[in-house]
């Protein structure tokens, strides 16, 4: 489970403990103002009154606006009734109702006031972001329902204004099980930078039919699908065609560019390695942070507890449970032990073996946990943009890093990017006293990298803290 306070959680064992807890998962799917797809292909644009609806609780506040300086502003529906604002250089707040129709503003999901206020006039789609007017972007949002891979998924095509042609960029999930229709704040941003984008649920989510699966070739022939209906729905109005996948994603979206070609590839804080060997870097990771890095038999006895947990999928939890409680029992007071966590190595040290074959095989459902990317990657001449967190506890980028270098260096169209400070879905953070992260914002550039990227403009040196590696001169030796 994602250890910063943070709802966006994006990894795979999350959202198969998410589907334990369904109650919770279909209350935050359910936040006011959430846009559920229609049936067939409809029409609307960004700028149409909404006077019949409820101006109390913001929803019809929801869209991308231009402030009178420039910047653009997304306002998006947010957890427990309220609304969250996000601008293309990173920073976000969770907007909750105050006196006289104002709103006030807490920094990230930290809960802690920041300053900014905003007035929302929902009949004339403006608003004011402390005090600067803004007015709603006249997008075009096209809701429909599609085939996929043998189910229906429901769709949204969002366009920017105007009649000339654009990039288009499918949005593909990671692993949870919130629908994207509603939650995906970057189906507005992008089409406010000027690109194009179709944002879906995925299979067993939100408005889509189906049974949820993380099965990746499944929902890499989903995405597929999707991009064939947001061409159809697009039109003449379609240029160059591309994914963007964050976490798991970052596994789906390179498949699906190999099962039929695009113009390029957007990874955000995924790997290339295998969800195996992810939680053993994870475990390393941990260790490494809790002052544990030099020592050697601390970190062999925590890949022996890796080694464990990894015998016990490997038999679809059928055997394994004697060698799990042996290093439980071996380690159980060694001081870097409760340091161990991982993705679902914490879990299976936390739980005892009746829970464990109660339970775990629903977690673990359809994850191909030896799935290797690489076969994939070494095939793929499709260019790629791999946005990183160099803090990432969840998807630690070491590995990735030097797999994806050594791409590179074989002459692969890779472009790498850090962000030093970003954990797992690009975000900053603070760390509270109990040692929890809590997150406050994603880095200045990680939006403008990902859009100058798909627009096909030339990347500069650097964005915000990140420096930009493009080619093989980078890559090392």
């Amino acid at each position: 489970m994602k250890r910063a306070r943070h709802s966006t959680r994006a990894h795979w064992i999350a959202t198969a403990i998410a589907a334990l807890l369904c109650a919770i998962q279909i209350a935050a799917a359910a936040q006011p103002g959430a846009n559920a797809a229609a049936p067939g292909a409809t029409d609307a644009t960004a700028s149409e009154p909404r006077a019949s609806e409820p101006e109390a609780n913001g929803s019809c506040a929801i869209g991308s606006y231009r402030l009178a300086d420039g910047r653009p502003l997304d306002i998006g529906p947010g957890d427990e009734g309220r609304l969250r604002w996000r601008s293309d250089d990173g920073r976000t707040g969770a907007l909750a109702p105050a006196a006289h129709g104002a709103w006030t503003s807490t920094l990230g999901w930290t809960g802690r006031a920041d300053g900014h206020r905003v007035r929302l006039d929902c009949a004339h789609d403006r608003l004011r972001f402390d005090g600067m007017p803004g007015q709603r972007v006249r997008t075009i949002q096209r809701d429909t329902r599609f085939r996929g891979s043998g189910v229906e998924l429901a769709g949204r095509l969002t366009l920017p204004p105007g009649e000339g042609r654009v990039p288009l960029v499918v949005l593909l999930h990671g692993a949870e099980h919130d629908s994207a229709l509603q939650r995906y704040s970057l189906q507005r941003e992008f089409a406010n930078a000027g690109i194009a984008t179709f944002v879906y649920d995925k299979r067993g989510t939100g408005a889509s039919g189906g049974r949820y699966t993380q099965d990746y070739l499944t929902l890499a022939v989903d995405a597929v699908h999707a991009l064939d209906e947001a061409r159809r729905l697009g039109g003449a109005r379609i240029g160059r065609v591309g994914y963007q996948g964050g976490s798991q994603g970052g596994w789906v979206a390179p498949l699906a560019a190999r099962i039929a070609p695009v113009d390029f590839v957007v990874v955000g804080f995924g790997l290339a390695v295998s969800p195996l060997e992810e939680d053993r870097e994870a475990i390393g990771f941990d260790l490494r942070r809790a002052g544990f890095g030099d020592d050697a038999a601390a970190m062999a006895g925590a890949m022996a507890i890796a080694d464990a947990t990894a015998a016990l999928i490997d038999s679809g939890f059928a055997e394994g449970y004697e060698r799990l409680a042996a290093v439980k029992a071996r380690y159980a007071q060694a001081p870097w032990y409760p340091s161990v966590r991982g993705n679902f190595t914490w879990y299976l040290l936390g739980n005892d073996a009746d829970t464990i074959r109660r339970d775990a095989p629903g977690l673990v459902r359809g994850v191909p946990a030896h799935y290797d990317p690489m076969p994939v990657l070494r095939g793929l001449d499709t260019p790629q943009l791999w946005a990183l967190g160099g803090e990432d506890r969840d998807a630690p980028p070491g590995e990735t890093l030097r797999r994806l270098a050594a791409l590179q260096r074989a002459g692969k169209p890779i472009v790498r990017a850090v962000f030093a400070r970003a954990d797992h879905g690009l975000y900053e953070f603070e760390t509270a006293a109990d040692g929890e992260r809590v997150s406050t914002r994603q880095p200045d550039g990680y939006f403008r990298l990902m859009a100058d990227f798909i627009l096909g403009k030339t990347l500069q040196p650097r964005y915000g803290e990140a420096a930009v590696c493009a080619s093989a001169a980078c890559a090392g030796g």
